[in-house]
């Protein structure tokens, strides 16, 4: 059961990051999902609750009584403590029990998904902990939840490979779709029809998921498909969509080109910008590999891109892909501070990453993106790599 593999791994990290105790510490988790919760715990829960793994293998639950039987029922915790009024005694009593040298928290300034604690939280557990050594010892487990996160199990694995499977189902049913006269949004149609047909959710927003743009004049980013923009001969028509299945996301993006008549391959220049591309992409996958710097992996790719001739992309290579579409962990992408220092972190096998970048033409953006899996030599293609453009 991929609860049980995630909760061994967390036991397993625990020595390896040097925490005394992970503390992942939640309440009304429908309002405010945690990383820890969604990982390890596997249930919700409607009071303050607390969940502690030990350095020695222990694993307590702290919960309201009502919501005892549902932690029970998934069967990762050891022991499962019931409270009626006040969490703090039996909060002590599993520390000083533990007596941990450090309590790892899940809060970052760096990884959306090891920053589950609230202020308000956090607060109330300072509270709770006063007048013990224990409020000294609070620390981050950060470097703990990204690797927990990152790290994917084969069952976590064969998730992903399956959304990408029915991810490329329909794009094979897109491309009838595609020409002169049909616009952006009647594109996303029938990706929606395909999806509701296969019984897969969006990854992301459906309003937005997929993009959809044809020819120069479309919004790039997160836009969403236009009514009034439709296909023309000479468009290039771009579409990053992505499902959820069985709890786990994937996130391509792909490229069609519309011919004039009388056309029978792109135009130069935009057969040279795809190119450039697929090369950036060539060259990103050949540097990722364990132990390289996230930075560097984009590094590899964008000097691709701008020895070709065009802009640098202002975005990173490729997130971490799995429960979330934008996964969070090790970032490929440069040493700006909006990313804060998650293109410092080494890359490690089992995770996976997107690989995606686009470049301008004026028949559209050219913009690809692939899904891959760290190996413990380098990469592989999660999706069928596209590496010629569909005319149409």
């Amino acid at each position: 059961m991929l609860l049980h593999e995630k909760a061994d791994q967390a036991e397993a990290l625990l020595a390896e990051t040097g925490l005394g105790c992970w503390l992942t510490f939640a309440r009304e988790t429908e309002l405010h999902p945690d990383p820890g919760v969604d990982l390890v715990v596997g249930a919700n829960v409607v009071r303050t609750s607390a969940f502690l793994f030990g350095g020695g293998g222990e694993r307590v639950a702290i919960v309201a009584n009502f919501d005892t039987s549902a932690i029970q029922a998934k069967g990762v915790f050891r022991e499962v403590v019931g409270y009626d009024e006040d969490i703090r005694g039996p909060l002590l009593d599993a520390l000083r029990r533990l007596d941990p040298k450090s309590v790892g928290l899940n809060y970052s300034t760096d990884d959306q998904t090891a920053d589950g604690l609230t202020h308000g939280h956090w607060l109330l557990l300072q509270d709770l902990l006063r007048g013990t050594p224990y409020l000294d010892r609070l620390t981050s487990a950060a470097p703990l939840l990204t690797r927990l996160r990152g790290r994917k199990t084969p069952t976590e694995v064969a998730r992903v490979r399956r959304a990408v499977a029915v991810t490329e189902q329909v794009v094979e049913l897109l491309t009838p779709h595609i020409r002169p006269g049909v616009s952006e949004r009647d594109l996303a149609a029938v990706v929606h029809t395909r999806f509701a047909e296969l019984g897969v959710p969006p990854a992301w927003a459906a309003e937005g998921c997929p993009i959809v743009n044809t020819g120069p004049a479309s919004d790039l980013g997160h836009s969403y498909p236009s009514a009034e923009l439709r296909v023309e001969p000479g468009h290039l028509v771009h579409v990053d969509l992505g499902v959820r299945r069985d709890g786990y996301c994937s996130d391509l993006q792909r490229m069609w080109y519309v011919r004039r008549p009388g056309e029978t391959a792109p135009p130069a220049d935009v057969q040279r910008a795809f190119d450039a591309v697929v090369r950036a992409i060539d060259a990103g996958a050949a540097a990722l590999r364990p132990g390289v710097p996230g930075f560097e992996v984009d590094a590899a790719a964008r000097r691709v891109v701008v020895a070709a001739g065009y802009p640098e992309f202002k975005h990173g290579l490729g997130h971490g892909l799995g429960r979330a579409v934008h996964d969070g962990g090790t970032m490929l992408g440069p040493r700006w501070p909006c990313y804060g220092r998650n293109p410092e972190a080494a890359v490690e096998a089992g995770n996976v990453f997107t690989l995606e970048l686009g470049v301008p033409t004026p028949a559209g953006v050219v913009g690809l993106e692939e899904d891959v899996l760290v190996t413990a030599t380098g990469c592989e293609f999660l999706s069928s790599r596209q590496r010629e453009l569909v005319l149409v």
